[in-house]
């Protein structure tokens, strides 16, 4: 990059020529333009003039395209569904569950109207509120995310169980289905990573925007909310990998290929998608989030075998394909025997536990986390942060998870430290709030 005008001497490479380039004072530039300083800052003749009509035309077309990909980084905040559940996976997460500090259904009816301005502003790139510039109060922005992109953030909103206990009146609301799960096998829940009268689910491809999203929301709730846990999250990035194939766990396992098509409405009715006729007509269209914080012993997997590490998940690691087979959407059969007679796919194989009878399936949307360094062991804490979505958790991740807890092989190298469970709310139109069908 040359210097400024004024700076003095300097040189710099010419990247079409190739050639050393001397920068030049601003005299110098003012004789060479054969105006004053006048015409120079006014005039026809003036800084434009000195630039190329391919350098200006390079220039518009640089902040058209600018415009054009800003807007094609929203997802709008405003649908009938919630964005974030069947929204292709952005490349990062900042989970965050909120305790309320009031006991007044109206200020928590104020406190989601005022999330969901500023989830419409945040997801559309743009500051929240209009005091950003007035020297004697406090920004309505926190700021960091000033000047970037919208990075396809999607901020999802869900209440707890506790939720519906006796402060606001709302007992007789809660969904059947929003059930605190039983306790499973490889359990160890610590209670700093469970719980929460508030998820808040925020993704973007950038996690600053993220960060900004979650500290934002936490700022608005102050005398209303407060932060009980967070946990980011990350997975590969979509420049890392732009054929978008499925993401990679820290175990180095494809994550989600056995997910339901989020395309077929039919399929996303059936799996994920709460309906009036379920009991709750106030989650019409909304979903059940289950978010499992799942620490993985790296150390102790690093020093296992790729034939032990196959027969755990049931699949080959290289390629994703169900032990036998070749590619990594093929069929799972669970029937053939090697020439010992035993099943291709281990019958403890986390593939098969999860698969059961093909009958019940869930939406996955699982994130790796990394929390530095576990200083008591001197091993890392990281792992899964598990995130899924169903249309009730009592018949899909309930028994599937029970099935999992008692006897996958996983489970040798896993321990699962956080849990919550959340009734997502359905979407909200421009002029509505989060929530408005509940309250």
């Amino acid at each position: 990059m040359t210097r400024p005008i004024d700076s003095g001497p300097d040189q710099g490479e010419d990247k079409e020529t190739g050639m050393l380039k001397k920068s030049i004072s601003r005299r110098d530039l003012l004789r060479l333009a054969g105006v004053g300083g006048a015409g120079l800052l006014f005039g026809g003749a003036g800084v434009g003039g000195l630039f190329s009509t391919k350098e200006r035309t390079a220039a518009k077309n640089s902040a058209s395209e600018a415009k054009t990909a800003d807007k094609n980084n929203i997802i709008s905040f405003y649908g009938s569904h919630q964005a974030g559940i069947v929204t292709p996976p952005q490349d990062f997460i900042v989970f965050a569950a909120f305790d309320l500090t009031t006991a007044s259904l109206d200020e928590v009816r104020m406190l989601f109207k005022a999330w969901t301005a500023a989830s419409a502003s945040m997801t559309s790139g743009e500051m929240i509120g209009s005091s950003n510039n007035n020297v004697n109060m406090p920004p309505s922005d926190t700021g960091e995310a000033a000047g970037l992109t919208p990075s396809r953030t999607t901020i999802t909103f869900g209440v707890g169980p506790s939720f519906f206990d006796s402060r606001f009146g709302l007992a007789g609301k809660r969904p059947e289905a929003l059930t605190e799960l039983p306790p499973f096998g490889g359990d160890e829940l610590r209670s700093e990573w469970s719980g929460g009268d508030i998820g808040v689910q925020v993704n973007a491809d950038d996690l600053q925007i993220a960060f900004h999203a979650i500290r934002n929301l936490a700022r608005i709730a102050r005398g209303k909310a407060v932060l009980r846990w967070t946990q980011e999250g990350f997975q590969r990035t979509s420049g890392s990998d732009p054929t978008g194939s499925t993401p990679r766990n820290l175990m180095g396992f494809k994550d989600g290929t056995g997910n339901p098509d989020v395309h077929n409405e039919t399929e996303m009715k059936k799996v994920v998608w709460a309906n009036a006729s379920d009991g709750a007509g106030w989650m019409d269209r909304g979903s059940y989030m289950v978010v499992r914080r799942i620490r993985i012993r790296v150390e102790v997997w690093d020093r296992s075998t790729l034939g032990d590490q196959e027969a755990t998940f049931g699949r080959h690691r290289d390629s994703g394909a169900p032990i036998g087979a070749a590619h990594e959407f093929d069929k799972l059969d669970l029937e053939s025997k090697d020439d010992k007679g035993k099943p291709v796919i281990p019958m403890r194989s986390h593939v098969r536990l999860a698969h059961g009878d093909g009958s019940v399936k869930i939406l996955r949307r699982s994130f790796s986390y990394s929390s530095g360094m576990d200083h008591k062991t001197g091993q890392l804490d990281a792992g899964l942060l598990f995130i899924c979505f169903n249309r009730d958790s009592r018949k899909q991740f309930i028994p599937m998870q029970q099935r999992m807890g008692q006897s996958d092989l996983l489970n040798e190298y896993i321990v699962h430290t956080g849990s919550a469970v959340f009734a997502c709310f359905p979407g909200v139109k421009e002029g509505g709030y989060i929530g408005e069908t509940l309250f």
